[in-house]
């Protein structure tokens, strides 16, 4: 008699069951199977985009030389005043950032490297400093 089907010479064989690995636990096959995240990442960017950032707005002459005016009076004694200094950090991911007011006493003033530093650390760059008050 002729075989039927195509794998009627094995059907009837034991299942193999190997000496050196143990059996998949019910739990284990099940989780091979669970739902995962095919699209990782996406969440996060889809809340990226959605964050808002404002833009850069330059100063105008007239402001620029006051805040000059402020910041050569706080050269003469830095570590004497504290004052409340609101700047523009540009974001590091996307274009436009956020207006930072922080108060604090001066450190140092470094003309070189334009910056001003705080004594907690902060570090400030002068050319986007909008205001400086007491």
């Amino acid at each position: 008699m002729k075989n039927c089907h195509e794998y009627d010479d094995i059907i009837d064989l034991p299942h193999h069951t190997s000496k050196t690995h143990p059996r998949m636990t019910l739990y284990d096959r099940a989780a091979q199977f669970s739902p995962f995240a095919a699209l990782s990442g996406y969440e996060a960017a889809v809340d990226e985009t959605a964050r808002q950032t404002e833009p850069w707005n330059p100063l105008e002459e007239d402001k620029k030389e006051e805040l000059d005016n402020r910041l050569r009076a706080i050269m003469q004694h830095p570590e004497k005043e504290s004052v409340t200094i609101t700047f523009f950090r540009p974001d590091e991911k996307k274009e436009g950032g956020s207006y930072v007011t922080v108060r604090g006493t001066v450190k140092k003033i470094d003309l070189y490297t334009r910056t001003l530093r705080l004594m907690d650390g902060t570090q400030i760059d002068i050319d986007r400093i909008v205001e400086i008050a007491e």
